[in-house]
């Protein structure tokens, strides 16, 4: 069933989301502060009656189709579309030379209301072209523009929600008797610093609770390894495989499209093992990746590209824009992990679009909400009330901006490199 439903239900999240987007509530949006970047060579017009102007996405090299990142901008763009009577005009950058030739064909292209660049690489680009068309108005997701009146630069802090991952992850291993965690990232680029370092902290912070709730002294090797790919799901696979076979139990991913190996890896672990579900288990990211492997993915990050895109596109249309950094995290809504209610959301999306049969999602709920089951409450309460200390300010996850300080945390956190 696996196989067959991951095929289609991938074809539902990255094609048929657009018909179904009118009836997906994302979080309110946050309070503004930032503009972002993006631009085509070749775009494709995908919306019906004649538009007041356009929202262009400018995609990284890793692109569409990647479940996760790419396609939650997406989504929050055919939202944006739909609601304000856009154009949708996406690009697709092959390498990365096409950074500047697609922001500068949508930048003089007349029409674009707003234009979205998706990914941390396109930060050079944006800046070269916003310079050079100071009246268009760009978002870069996960760029790092300040000082542009005509680029918004829309942050995450990606280490809160992988801090309650990280505690999950460590919480749920500790009940299973294991003791060792792992996380698979894509290339070593500072906005993963904060998943890496984030994932960290949430271990160590389970620790901790574990030794108040139950009196016991709990130890958790913490494995780590950068890809270097974002849309390379073998790199993945193999990268999974290395740290199952040194016992590791619980991996979350932060590689895209690269990750979607990790679930493979997982999932076929699981099933050698004679189970329908975990351990071992996958963590997800970016979007609610459960319905991949029902059963042997614990829960996802999830990152609202979306919501990022939809608050850039709707202060450019109402006039409200302004250059600056707009940050997301678990208080606005721009983090969070993924819930059961998530699950059904996404899935429906599928099914209202006629690309998922009411049986085949009614299964993978079943498969999620039996596995989940199985983990303690008091595993959950725990992740909540980290979550609460965050929001509440009780807790501060570190937040690396530098190699210098990703490399001191590494070793205060005791994280081991995989080779």
């Amino acid at each position: 069933m696996n196989t067959k439903l991951l095929a289609v239900i991938a074809a539902v999240v990255v094609l048929a989301v657009v018909g179904a987007l009118v009836a997906f509530q994302a979080p309110p949006p946050p309070q503004q502060t930032s503009p972002a970047p993006t631009q085509t060579t070749t775009p494709t017009t995908t919306t019906k009656q004649a538009p007041k102007g356009a929202i262009y996405v400018i995609y990284d090299i890793g692109g569409r189709g990647d479940l996760s990142f790419n396609d939650m901008a997406y989504l929050g763009a055919s939202r944006a579309a739909e609601t304000f009577g856009l154009g949708l005009k996406e690009v697709q950058s092959r390498t990365q030379d096409d950074y500047v030739p697609n922001l500068r064909a949508a930048a003089k292209s007349g029409d674009a209301t707003i234009i979205v660049a998706v990914g941390f690489l396109m930060t050079d680009a944006v800046k070269s072209v916003s310079n050079e068309f100071p009246d268009a108005k760009f978002a870069i997701i996960d760029g790092y523009i300040p000082d542009r009146p005509n680029v918004m630069s829309v942050l995450y802090r990606e280490n809160e929600g992988s801090a309650l991952v990280g505690a999950l992850a460590a919480l749920t291993a500790y009940h299973y008797n294991c003791s060792k965690v792992g996380i698979v990232l894509g290339m070593e680029i500072p906005v993963l610093w904060k998943f890496e370092i984030g994932y960290a902290y949430g271990v160590r912070w389970a620790e901790r609770y574990i030794k108040q709730k139950f009196g016991k002294d709990a130890k958790f090797d913490i494995l780590y390894i950068y890809t270097g790919s974002f849309n390379d799901p073998a790199k993945g696979k193999q990268a999974a495989e290395v740290m199952l076979a040194q016992g590791v139990c619980v991996i979350y991913q932060a590689a895209g499209a690269t990750g979607l190996g990790v679930f493979e890896a997982v999932a076929e672990a699981g099933k050698r093992a004679g189970r329908s579900m975990g351990p071992p288990f996958a963590i997800g990211v970016d979007a609610d990746q459960d319905y991949l492997k029902p059963g042997f993915i614990l829960a996802s990050m999830m990152k609202r590209v979306d919501v990022g895109v939809y608050t850039a596109a709707k202060m450019a249309v109402e006039g409200k824009f302004k250059g600056g950094v707009l940050e997301l995290g678990l208080k606005e809504g721009g983090i969070s992990v993924s819930t059961l209610d998530d699950l059904n959301q996404f899935i429906q999306i599928g099914v209202r679009a006629g690309a998922v049969k009411q049986a085949d999602a009614d299964k993978i709920i079943a498969a999620v909400k039996e596995m989940r089951s199985k983990i303690p409450t008091w595993v959950w309460e725990a992740v909540d009330q980290l979550k609460q200390d965050i929001i509440n300010g009780k807790v501060a996850v570190p937040l690396p901006t530098t190699q210098d300080q990703v490399a001191q945390l590494r070793k205060e956190l005791g994280l081991g490199a995989v080779s």
